[in-house]
């Protein structure tokens, strides 16, 4: 670290959980992050500002005035921009140091496969059930740590899938493929906006607490939010025996 990093990160530095050595770690990480919308927001602008050397953001959509509700990466002058050169271009502005690179198009499978390859950690901030099965697939097979959040109308969850533990579940021991399902979209139902910057903002610290290997992670535990009443819950998961994804 050079005297403007170690300025920049003092704050960090100065917990001894992360310290030096940790602060050193995030430096030296690369995280995947697919989606820059309402979850992908949170989790770019503090993992850029915390400062994970590398980020990947992948999204084909391009910035909408309806975006920007809970979008908070982008601005309204980013209307029309592709939203991961949008959040390429915030980033820049917050911390020059950090390296970011951008995919622009739809991904494949395959696609998704080389780019987790080369990522320590993989944060799942789609919006729908096959990115999220795709996402899936890869990190069980390159036995890369996932963190999965969602958010819709006043609810969210969060949890970790790190598949280099063979105690870990996997996103489809919890929610199996049963093949068509869509789901709930914001465009059709609505999301409350501080909603995904909680939940997002929660995936950015379960990232980070993988990279530098700090504290206990969520592996093993989905946690639930009713933003309405201000409830959290926690339940336990168990890798299922029977996963097509995950068991051997």
């Amino acid at each position: 670290m050079n005297d403007n990093q170690l300025l920049r990160y003092s704050r960090h530095i100065l917990l001894p959980q992360i310290g030096y050595e940790g602060q050193e770690k995030l430096i030296n990480s690369h995280a995947l992050i697919v989606g820059a919308g309402g979850l992908g927001s949170p989790v770019a602008l503090y993992l850029a500002a915390g400062g994970v050397g590398k980020l990947t953001i992948c999204d084909f959509d391009s910035v909408d005035l309806t975006n920007l509700q809970r979008q908070i990466i982008h601005t309204t002058a980013s209307v029309g921009i592709n939203k991961a050169v949008s959040a390429q271009q915030t980033i820049y502005e917050i911390n020059p140091d950090v390296l970011v690179n951008t995919i622009c198009e739809k991904s494949s499978e395959a696609a998704f496969e080389a780019l987790a390859a080369e990522a320590d950690v993989v944060i799942d901030c789609s919006d729908n059930f096959a990115t999220r099965y795709v996402l899936n697939r890869v990190c069980v097979k390159l036995r890369k740590p996932l963190v999965s959040g969602a958010a819709i109308n006043f609810e969210g969850q969060v949890t970790v899938f790190d598949m280099r533990s063979d105690e870990s579940p996997c996103y489809h021991c919890l929610f199996p493929d049963m093949g068509g399902e869509e789901g709930l979209r914001c465009a059709e139902s609505g999301v409350f906006a501080p909603l995904v910057g909680i939940i997002g903002t929660t995936q950015a610290a379960e990232a980070m607490k993988l990279l530098t290997g700090m504290g206990k992670s969520l592996q093993g535990r989905l946690l639930l939010l009713d933003v309405q009443a201000m409830e959290w819950r926690s339940i336990k998961l168990a890798r299922d025996a029977a996963c097509k994804v995950c068991a051997h």
